[in-house]
């Protein structure tokens, strides 16, 4: 094991916005023991704060479900995949003929623009003040669209991630990742969490053998199936879980420190409200 690339939301993190003191010591050891870290998420840079503030991580990030690598100790981007806005306009208009009660909005490199159909479905995660406009208006040539969203207020995420990814085919990969709304997330042809993934393990001289993963929804399936060791979390998205047969106890469970505990051999860790340390011995219920 000589990197360790983790999804956050529903991995390490729950809607609390927490990560628990027993991820961030396990962590910590898998830091100094001299192993690599990076996180893979869907999230975008301006949604990155809690890494730092709860982790202390000060790396690169892989975010934008792979379209960005985005330097936490700078603050700066380092690279981007995007769609152009020629690109969007085409696919938005093949899934409004599909389905034409979805709402659209674009996460660009210099930030989020929406429609006010996206805000009216996608409820309670968008600042109300934010200013709203058809991205055929707002969206300029030189914006580079890293995901490009699209939600409907009626179907599910599966039914409408299979309506839409056959009619967008090679335009664009599709997939999803919130399991509280029908949201789609839409990168440029290729650009998954594996594919960058797999750029950056190269630039350190790493091969897949030598990468543990973990994951929890459909936008981790690719990274997980490339990593030598791709985790599933127990309660994960079937897909998900479809996808590897690597098995990490649930997110309620401390699951990703269990497992970099038992990778680790028997690390210690101070465990919240502990009166010193303690060993910890975990079971992964996979292989580890």
């Amino acid at each position: 094991m000589r990197l360790v690339a983790s999804d956050v939301d529903g991995t390490i993190m729950g809607h609390d916005g927490v990560i628990t003191t027993r991820t961030r010591n396990a962590f910590a050891a898998v830091r100094e023991a001299g192993v690599q870290v990076v996180f893979v998420t869907g999230r975008p840079p301006r949604w990155l704060g809690p890494l730092a503030e709860q982790l202390g991580h000060d790396g690169p990030v892989i975010c934008s479900n792979g379209a960005m690598i985005w330097d936490m100790a700078g603050g700066e981007l380092l690279s981007a995949d995007a769609l152009t806005r020629e690109d969007v306009l085409r696919i938005q208009g093949i899934i409004r003929e599909l389905h034409p009660e979805a709402g659209f909005a674009a996460e660009c490199v210099n930030g989020l623009q929406l429609e006010e159909d996206f805000r009216r479905a996608h409820a309670g995660s968008r600042p109300a003040e934010q200013l709203c406009a058809p991205l055929e208006e707002s969206l300029g040539v030189e914006d580079r669209v890293v995901k490009f969203l699209a939600v409907s207020p009626v179907l599910s995420s599966e039914e409408f991630h299979a309506l839409v990814v056959e009619a967008v085919g090679p335009l664009a990969h599709v997939t999803h990742s919130d399991p509280r709304f029908s949201l789609l997330e839409i990168s440029a042809p290729g650009i998954t969490k594996a594919h960058t993934l797999e750029r950056y393990a190269a630039s350190l001289g790493i091969d897949a053998s030598e990468v543990v993963a973990f994951g929890d929804m459909p936008n981790d399936v690719q990274m997980l199936s490339w990593a030598g060791e791709g985790y599933a979390m127990t309660g994960g998205h079937p897909e998900a879980l479809a996808s590897t047969s690597f098995r990490a106890p649930s997110l309620a469970d401390d699951g990703v420190a269990q497992v970099l505990e038992s990778k680790l051999g028997g690390i210690r860790v101070r465990t919240a409200g502990a009166s010193g340390d303690m060993p910890i011995t975990a079971s992964t219920g996979g292989e580890a």
